[in-house]
């Protein structure tokens, strides 16, 4: 059997198939050759085939150790330690299964190290810049919920319903967002971060139409938050968006609505800047709501009174003083006139408008420390229309419903007691009454 070194000629032809063959490993061949063993190029590509493929078992079997180590026993023992505490912030971050996503950065690490090992393997570099890019997406991930855990840790205390912060995390996340893509763009190209920053300075201007909505949310937010003029829970009405419900979110780039049909509204938050809305926060804040409502007097039934609708008025607990009054009043006043038209005179729907006034005065859930009126508008041709101006006690809508039906139930009930009739436009039977 001959004796046959390998020469220059050969380790090019070598290099050729496989450029991570070092000197070292050439010299193993040479000595295995001199100790009377024939090598081909066949063996050689053989050899290393099985080579890659054992590195590669047993790196991702190492990894897959790193994973269940991670997983099995060191995630236990911190959720085990986590439930034990009194905090609430770490419940959060457990619940947002931040370490469950931290734990698949232990494989990556593995992997990342072991090829960084085998620096001389032609595929070392290219697996180590996917790993890379891989831990740099996963560390958008963590950032998420880390930003997500403080927003929900926020939440929990009573400020955050004056004071929302999900504008302001977004913004965060969208700027570290694009830092790691930039950086992961980096590793894909082989190109430093600030050059790829300085090259997107051309593209300004597409930068912004892009970020548009954004940029626009988040000053709006900063106006919002530093006027103080929304907040999660304000009752807000939007004709212009079809809103009128309960405020739910104010993101950066959207405020969300829940009508009172149950319906989601979702208005752009610049919109709550450059448009009018009414936010009935100050209804809320005052501790009553507005009762605005009028019936239509018939005015063919407006007359004076005469001294029996005075006698009878006057034994209504309600205006039995106002009568009583009001008529030595008159008799004084009318002393020196004896024309009917000159004379001061009693109506019935002035009686009627104080009457309304003192029922009101004494309801239980009427609030007689804010403004509070039965006024008269101006006539039309539906009649005169007699309002009740004034605000309940009460600002739940059923019950401020119900104490607004009460109160018009035994106006509609009492009007003919004063000899008025409510205006009302002639329906079937009146017609049929005609014929």
């Amino acid at each position: 059997m001959g004796i046959s070194i390998i020469t220059t000629d050969t380790i090019s032809r070598i290099n050729a198939v496989d450029k991570t063959i070092t000197t070292d490993t050439l010299n193993a061949l040479n000595t295995i050759n001199i100790l009377g063993h024939d090598i081909s190029m066949g063996d050689i590509q053989h050899t290393f085939f099985w080579s890659v493929i054992i590195n590669l078992a047993f790196a991702f079997f190492l990894a897959w150790l790193a994973y269940i180590f991670t997983k099995k026993i060191l995630l236990r023992i911190v959720t085990r330690f986590i439930k034990k505490t009194k905090t609430n912030w770490d419940d959060i971050l457990l619940q947002k299964r931040f370490f469950r996503k931290a734990a698949w950065f232990a494989p990556a690490i593995v992997l990342y190290y072991y090829f960084n090992y085998l620096g001389h393997w032609k595929f070392s570099a290219l697996i180590q810049t996917a790993l890379m890019v891989y831990m740099l997406v996963l560390t958008i991930i963590l950032v998420n919920t880390i930003l997500d855990a403080i927003n929900d840790i926020y939440n929990s205390f009573e400020i955050s319903k004056n004071k929302p912060i999900k504008s302001f995390i977004q913004i965060v996340k969208t700027f570290l967002f694009c830092i790691i893509a930039i950086i992961i763009i980096g590793q894909l190209i082989d190109k430093s971060p600030l050059a790829i920053i300085t090259g997107l300075g051309a593209f300004a201007a597409v930068l912004m139409l892009i970020f548009k909505d954004s940029i626009l949310g988040f000053v709006a937010g900063v106006h919002l938050a530093a006027n103080n003029m929304l907040r999660i829970g304000d009752w807000i009405s939007m004709p212009s968006y079809g809103a009128d419900g309960e405020v739910m979110e104010i993101s950066l780039t959207i405020v969300k609505v829940r009508n009172w049909d149950k319906t989601i509204v979702t208005i752009p938050t610049y919109k709550m800047v450059n448009e009018s809305y009414t936010n009935w926060r100050g209804m809320e804040e005052s501790g009553g709501r507005r009762i605005k409502r009028h019936v239509n007097i018939d005015v063919k039934s407006i007359k004076f009174l005469n001294n029996e609708d005075i006698e009878k008025f006057s034994q209504y607990k309600l205006i039995s003083e106002y009568i009583k009054n009001k008529c030595e009043e008159i008799k004084e006043e009318n002393n020196s006139e004896s024309l009917p038209v000159n004379q001061m005179r009693l109506t019935n729907i002035g009686t009627f408008r104080i009457y309304l006034d003192e029922y009101l005065k004494q309801h239980p859930l009427i609030h007689d420390d804010m403004t509070f009126m039965v006024r008269q508008l101006q006539p039309t041709d539906r009649g005169l229309p007699l309002e009740i101006y004034g605000f309940s006690k009460v600002q739940s809508w059923v019950e401020y419903e119900n104490i607004q039906s009460d109160i018009f139930d035994h106006i509609m009930a009492v009007i003919p007691e004063f000899d008025l009739r409510i205006f009302q436009f002639p329906t079937g039977e009146e017609f049929k009454m005609i014929r």
